[in-house]
């Protein structure tokens, strides 16, 4: 009998048999409290009936033309749609499936637009599993280990994590960028560097916000060098943060935008958006794929999009992640196995450490455990799986926010 690959860990005990906004039910008929919105794919709830509608006419028209051999109308009109919300002056696009393939198609523009090799990326990130991709990550070594030699030619700097290196957010801000000042005189010349890649808010790292001042400072960097600064929106981009783009706040314009995960609500959809001056340097063949773009994916985008602006729910997530923030604020002041919480919109957590600051990854392991028992989905993340992440769909209200903060707070109370 065939079974799962035994490296395939589940983080809860749910055997899902559908799911309705933000709920999950098992097979059992057993209701839970979904937080993990499928790692921030599910933006708008699971089944959303404007994208189920959507993906099941284009199911009976036509689910597959492959974009490099015929074109298909909902690729052309998302890639029109996507103009009117990528940030200006982004206006080419290209379409793949995964944040990993997206990421990789990055990289692979960035060195041959600039005719430069190195990459620098900054200590947390996460960018995928692909080679490329996992040659960038830096958000555990579980990622990384025994499938080198990893891709040459990145370059690993400090990110301004405030809170683990004991410093405030000002003087981590002037911390990293010395540091990567120091990684441009000793490591990687800028004129040998292509790109900066970097998560407006770190995912696996541990859901640390990137300071605007730290943004700021990589746009004045690029702009002297001529590097590309690319941002990684694969989680925090369509909404996630409360903005539609997590680097919005920070006024920066990035070079090259990936966008995957909340883009079509579940179905296997990412791209990349660049200026026409960029894109245009990417090498004949370096673009394509048998999948990329597929229409059904698409339809679902465009519901997606649709859904998102006509129920406001860039705004539901900035208004119900601070009604979130509040909630969580007051349950570590309880528990001082909770060092930290933080995050932008709905994209929330909790960082547990031990009486002496140290990471603490088992009791933040009980407590999401606790969660699942109680009826609450979520996930844990850090390099020390310390960290436990509230990524509910953007379609959350302020009852369901209200009735997960208690399920958590008896559950941190279990736990610790």
């Amino acid at each position: 009998m065939a079974e799962l690959s035994p490296a395939l860990k589940q983080a809860t005990p749910v055997v899902a048999a559908r799911g309705e906004g933000v709920h999950i039910y098992d097979e059992d008929g057993r209701r839970f409290l979904d937080f993990t919105a499928g790692i921030g794919v599910t933006s708008t709830g699971h089944c959303h009936p404007k994208v189920v509608a959507a993906a099941q006419e284009q199911v009976a028209t036509l689910i597959h033309g492959q974009y490099t051999t015929v074109m298909h109308r909902p690729l052309l009109r998302l890639t029109e749609r996507l103009g009117e919300v990528l940030p200006e002056g982004l206006d080419r696009l290209f379409y793949v499936n995964s944040g990993s393939e997206a990421v990789e198609a990055a990289l692979r523009l960035a060195r041959q637009a600039t005719g430069r090799q190195n990459a620098v990326v900054f200590q947390g990130s996460f960018h995928g599993r692909t080679m490329g991709a996992a040659s960038l990550t830096t958000s555990g070594v579980k990622i990384r280990a025994g499938i080198g030699p990893l891709v040459p030619g990145v370059v690993v700097s400090p990110f301004p994590y405030a809170y683990r290196l004991g410093m405030t957010e000002d003087e981590a801000v002037d911390y990293a960028l010395r540091e990567l000042d120091y990684q441009f005189a000793t490591v990687t010349s800028p004129k040998d560097t292509a790109a900066v890649f970097i998560e407006p808010v770190l995912g696996e790292g541990g859901y640390v916000p990137v300071p605007d001042a730290f943004l700021q400072g990589l746009r004045e960097r690029a702009d002297q060098h001529g590097f590309l600064l690319v941002m990684d929106e694969v989680q925090t981009g369509f909404g996630r943060t409360g903005t539609f783009w997590g680097h919005e706040p920070s006024g920066v314009r990035p070079d090259i935008v990936i966008t995957a995960k909340g883009l079509a609500s579940g179905f296997p959809l990412s791209a990349i958006a660049a200026p026409a001056s960029v894109m245009e340097k990417a090498w004949p063949g370096s673009q394509g794929g048998t999948y990329g773009g597929n229409a059904v994916s698409c339809a679902a985008a465009l519901a997606t999009l649709d859904v998102i602006q006509e129920e406001g729910l860039v705004e539901n997530a900035a208004r119900q992640g601070e009604r979130l923030q509040q909630g969580l604020a007051k349950i570590a002041e309880a528990h001082p196995a909770i060092g930290d919480v933080r995050g932008r919109g709905l994209m929330r957590a909790n960082e547990f450490v031990t009486p002496d600051g140290s990471p603490d990854g088992a009791a933040a392991a009980r407590a999401q455990q606790a969660a699942a028992q109680n009826g609450l989905l979520l996930l844990t993340c850090g390099p020390a799986g310390n960290v436990v992440r509230f990524i509910p769909a953007l379609v959350v209200n302020a009852d369901q926010v209200d009735t997960a903060l208690e399920l958590w707070a008896a559950s941190v109370e279990e736990a610790t």
